[in-house]
C-alpha cells in the first residue's frame, strides 16, 4: 500500500500539494468555529443513578439544571435578611430572573424562603444569595449563565452584585480553555521551530514538520466539528488535537526526512531515495500510528463523553498526521529536491566561531554506544537502582484519590472560583452540598415521613425536606415544600454541612444510601456527592476493560513486530513502572499541593478522568519510541550469529543508532506538552506537566537505562517465543525493514557505517 501510494504521489507531486492546500483551506474555514460547537462537561456517566435522577428532575419537575448564584454584598454591619434596601434589591433581582425563560423554578432567596437563611445568608449577615437553576444542559446553560452575569454584575443602591455558580464555572472554563489553546500554540510552535532548526540544521527542513503539524491540527478541528453534529464532544479535545498533532507531525517527519537524507548520502537518486524512505521509515510511521491510535481508541469504552472525546480527537489526529506525513512529505521532498537542505544555519555558525567541520565517527566511538556499553557492564545494579528510584517516585500514587471537578479548577482570580470560595468560608451551609433524593412509586406523601426522619439522624445532616414536612434529628420542625411531588414521584432534599468531595462527605452519602426506603418506593440520589461517587465507580468499573484492551493490543502488535513474547512483556512492565512514577508526581504536586500545586488550587483529589486519559496517551507515545528502538535492535539481531554477545551488541548498536532521533523527538514533544502546562485550568495544567514528565522519563531513564539493562539480563531469551507462535509470526509477522537475507546483503561497510554517524551533521542513522 505504501509503495503504491508513494508511486502515485511521485507522479504528480505538485498536484498533490495543490489539492492538499485546497483541502486545508476548506477544513480551516469549517473547523475554525469548532470550539463554539463543543461542550465543557461530560465528566459523569449518563447511565449512572445520579444522571437518571437528574433526568427525572428535569422531565418531571422542570428543575435540576445548572446552578447560578447571584451574590449580594452589603456594607459592613448590614443585615441582608432584614435591611429594607437589601430586600428591595433582592426582590428586584428575583423578579427579573422570573422573566427569564431559561430560569427554572423555584428561585431561592432569603426574602421568600426564610427557613433557608443558613444557606442563603452569610454568618455575619452582610451577604446574601439568590440561587436559580438554568435549563439547556451543558450545551446551552453556560451561555445563559454568562448572560445573567452580564445583566446583574455591578452595584444597586449600595449593594454589590456578583454572579457565580456551576453554570458560570462551565462558561469560564470554556473561555479560559480557548485562551489557553492560543497560548499553548504560541509557546509550542515558535519554540519547536527553533529547536527543529538546530536538529535539522536548515530552515527549509525545519519547516516541514510544522507544515505537517498544521495540516494535522486543522484537519482534526474540522473532523471534531463534524462529530459534534452527531454526539457530544468536549472542548478539551482541542487541546489534545493541538499538542498531539504537532508532536506526532514532528516525530513522523523527523524519521522520514532523516532517512531520506541518509539515502541521498549513500548516492541514491531523489526518486529512489524517497521510495526507499517510505518503504522503511514510512512503514515505521504507519506502524507507530496504529499503536498510538489503538491506545487512544480504548478511551471510547468509557461512557463519559469527556473521555470519549479524546478517543475521537486522538484517533483523528493520529490518522490525519500519519496520512499527511506519508503523502505530503514525499511530495514536498520531490518538489524541493536538494533545496530541502537550503539555509543551513550550521555552516555560518562554524565559520563565525572558526570551528572545523566535524569528522564522521564509527558507531563504536559515539557517546550513545559508550553509554549503553557502561549500562550493559553494570546491568544488575543499574536495573535495581533505577527501579528503586522509580518505585520511590511512584509511592504517592498509592494514595491517589479521585473526585469531580468544581470551581477550583479555575484560577483564583476567576469570579466563579472567588464566589464559591466565599460561600464555603462565610456561609453556615452550602446548597452545593445538598443531597437530592428522587423517590418513585410514592402514593401517600406522608409515607415518606419515617424515611425522612431516619435520614435526618445521619451525622452531618442539618435538615430533610419532604412534600409534607421538614425534619431535624427525626422530628418535624416545619412545613414541607409544596410542588415537591408530582404523581408518584417525590423529591426529598437533604441539607448537609459536610463538604461533599471530602471523605466525610462520601461517608455521609453511604450512610444515607443505607437507610431503607418505604416498601414499594425506589430512590435515586443526586447532587455533587452522589455524582462524584457514581463517576468514580463508573471509571473503576470500566478501567479493567480499557487497560486490558490496551495491554492485549500492544502485546499482539509488538509480537507481530518482533516475533518475541518476552519483549512485549518487558515493554508493558517498564511502561507501567515509568507511568506510576509520573502519576506519583501528579499526586504529590496537584493532589497534596506540594510546591504550591504548581500554581493551582489543591483540593485533596485529582479530577477522576485525567489520570486515565494521561495513561492512554503516555502509553501510546511510549510504544511509539519502543517501535523505533526495537526495530533497529531486531535488525542487528537478525544479521548476527544469535549468540549472547550478539544480543548485547544488537542492543548497543540499536540504541546508539536511535538515540539521537528518540531524544530529539522526545524533546520536541515535551515542548509541545509544556505549552499545555501553561493552562490556567488546573487539570489541563496537570495534563501538560504529566505528559511532559512521562515523555522525558520514557526517552531517558527507560530507553537509555532500563531497556538495555533488562535486555542484557534476559540475553538470548529476549527473542524467545513458543514454537506455534514463532510459526505464526513467520507467516503473518510484521517487519519494518527488508527481509533478513536482504539485511545481510545490505549491511553497510565500515566506511559507510562511519559516514552515517557524524556527531553533528547526521541526526541519527538509518531508521526503518
Amino acid at each position: 500500500m505504501l509503495a503504491k501510494t508513494t508511486a502515485l504521489v511521485l507522479r504528480a507531486p505538485r498536484a498533490v500539494l495543490a489539492g492538499a492546500v485546497l483541502l486545508l483551506v476548506l477544513a480551516g474555514l469549517y473547523g475554525a468555529t469548532a470550539a463554539q460547537h463543543l461542550l465543557s462537561g461530560g465528566y459523569s456517566d449518563p447511565q449512572s443513578a445520579s444522571a437518571r435522577a437528574d433526568e427525572i428532575l428535569v422531565d418531571t419537575f422542570g428543575r435540576g439544571g445548572m446552578q447560578v448564584v447571584v451574590k449580594l454584598d452589603g456594607p459592613p454591619g448590614t443585615n441582608m435578611a432584614t435591611d429594607p434596601a437589601a430586600r428591595e434589591v433582592g426582590n428586584s433581582i428575583v423578579a427579573e430572573l422570573g422573566t427569564n425563560s431559561h430560569v427554572q423554578r423555584p428561585i431561592l432567596s432569603v426574602w421568600d424562603n426564610p427557613e433557608l437563611a443558613p444557606s442563603l445568608v452569610s454568618e455575619d449577615s452582610s451577604s446574601a444569595l439568590v440561587i436559580v437553576t438554568l435549563e439547556g444542559g451543558e450545551e446551552d446553560a453556560p451561555q445563559y449563565a454568562s448572560e445573567i452575569e452580564e445583566q446583574f454584575t455591578g452595584e444597586r443602591d449600595g449593594i454589590s452584585l456578583r454572579v457565580g455558580g456551576q453554570g458560570l464555572v462551565f462558561n469560564q472554563v470554556n473561555e479560559q480553555t480557548t485562551k489557553d489553546l492560543a497560548v499553548a500554540e504560541g509557546i509550542a510552535i515558535p519554540i519547536s521551530f527553533l529547536v527543529l532548526i538546530v536538529v535539522f540544521g536548515g530552515l527549509v527542513a525545519a519547516a516541514l514538520p510544522v507544515i505537517i503539524g498544521i495540516v494535522a491540527i486543522v484537519g482534526t478541528f474540522a473532523m471534531l466539528r463534524v462529530i459534534a453534529e452527531f454526539t457530544d464532544v468536549s472542548i478539551f479535545a482541542l487541546n489534545l488535537t493541538t499538542a498531539l498533532g504537532l508532536a506526532l507531525a514532528i516525530d513522523y517527519t523527523l524519521l522520514i526526512v532523516t532517512r531520506y537524507r541518509e539515502e541521498v548520502t549513500r548516492g541514491s537518486q531523489r526518486r529512489a531515495a524517497i521510495v526507499t524512505t517510505m518503504a522503511t521509515a514510512g512503514r515505521t510511521v504507519a506502524f507507530s500510528a496504529v499503536t498510538v491510535a489503538l491506545s487512544l481508541a480504548a478511551l471510547a469504552i468509557f461512557p463519559m463523553y469527556f473521555l470519549r472525546s479524546f478517543a475521537y480527537a486522538g484517533v483523528g489526529v493520529v490518522a490525519v498526521a500519519a496520512c499527511a506525513a506519508l503523502i505530503l512529505t514525499p511530495a514536498l521532498l520531490m518538489v524541493l529536491g536538494d533545496r530541502v537542505d537550503a539555509l543551513d544555519v550550521r555552516r555560518p555558525i562554524r565559520r563565525l566561531f572558526r570551528r572545523p567541520t566535524p569528522r564522521p565517527l564509527p558507531i563504536e566511538q559515539t557517546r550513545w554506544y559508550r553509554m549503553v556499553q557502561f549500562v550493559l557492564r553494570h546491568a544488575l545494579p543499574v536495573a535495581l537502582t533505577v527501579t528503586a528510584i522509580l518505585l520511590v517516585l511512584g509511592a504517592p500514587f498509592l494514595g491517589i484519590r479521585f473526585g469531580f471537578p468544581d470551581d477550583r479548577v479555575l484560577p483564583e482570580s476567576a469570579s466563579a472560583h472567588t464566589i464559591a470560595q466565599e460561600i464555603r468560608d462565610d456561609f453556615a451551609q452550602d446548597l452545593a452540598s445538598t443531597v437530592t433524593i428522587v423517590a418513585t412509586g410514592v402514593g401517600d406523601p406522608h409515607s415518606l415521613s419515617g424515611y425522612a426522619g431516619e435520614l435526618s439522624r445521619v451525622d452531618g445532616v442539618d435538615s430533610v425536606s419532604t412534600p409534607t414536612g421538614t425534619f431535624v434529628d427525626g422530628d418535624v420542625v416545619g412545613p414541607g415544600s409544596s410542588g415537591d411531588q408530582r404523581g408518584d414521584v417525590a423529591i426529598v432534599s437533604v441539607g448537609s454541612s459536610v463538604e461533599p468531595m471530602r471523605d466525610d462527605g462520601q461517608e455521609q452519602l453511604d450512610a444515607l444510601r443505607a437507610v431503607e426506603p418505604p416498601d414499594g418506593v425506589d430512590v435515586l440520589f443526586t447532587g455533587l456527592a452522589a455524582t462524584n461517587a457514581d463517576t468514580v465507580d463508573s471509571i473503576y468499573a470500566h478501567l479493567p476493560w480499557v487497560l486490558g484492551s490496551i495491554a492485549v493490543a500492544t502485546f499482539v502488535l509488538l509480537f507481530l513486530f518482533t516475533g518475541s513474547v518476552v519483549l512485549p512483556l518487558k515493554a508493558l512492565v517498564l511502561n507501567i513502572l515509568s507511568l506510576s512514577a509520573t502519576f506519583g508526581a501528579m499526586v504529590w504536586f496537584f493532589q497534596e499541593g506540594h510546591a504550591g500545586g504548581l500554581g493551582t488550587t489543591a483540593t485533596g483529589y485529582l479530577v477522576a478522568t485525567m489520570p486515565v486519559l494521561m495513561f492512554c496517551i503516555a502509553f501510546g507515545l511510549s510504544m511509539d519510541y519502543e517501535v523505533f528502538l526495537l526495530g533497529r535492535i531486531r535488525e542487528e539481531w537478525l544479521t548476527s550469529d544469535r549468540s549472547r554477545a550478539a544480543s548485547d551488541h544488537a542492543v548497543a548498536v540499536g540504541i546508539a543508532r536511535t538515540g539521537r532521533v528518540v531524544t530529539a523527538a522526545a524533546l520536541l514533544m515535551s515542548i509541545v506538552f509544556a505549552g499545555i502546562a501553561a493552562s490556567e485550568v488546573s487539570f489541563m495544567r496537570m495534563f501538560g506537566v504529566g505528559l511532559t514528565l512521562a515523555v522525558l522519563m520514557d526517552a531517558t531513564i527507560i530507553r537509555m537505562l532500563l531497556v538495555p539493562a533488562f535486555m542484557r539480563l534476559a540475553g538470548r531469551a529476549n527473542w524467545w517465543a513458543p514454537r506455534p507462535l514463532r510459526q505464526l509470526h513467520d507467516r503473518i509477522g510484521l517487519s519494518e525493514g527488508p527481509a533478513p537475507d536482504a539485511l545481510a546483503a545490505r549491511r553497510p561497510s565500515t566506511q559507510e557505517n562511519s559516514a552515517e554517524h557524524s556527531e553533528e551533521e547526521q541526526i541519527t542513522p538509518r531508521i526503518g
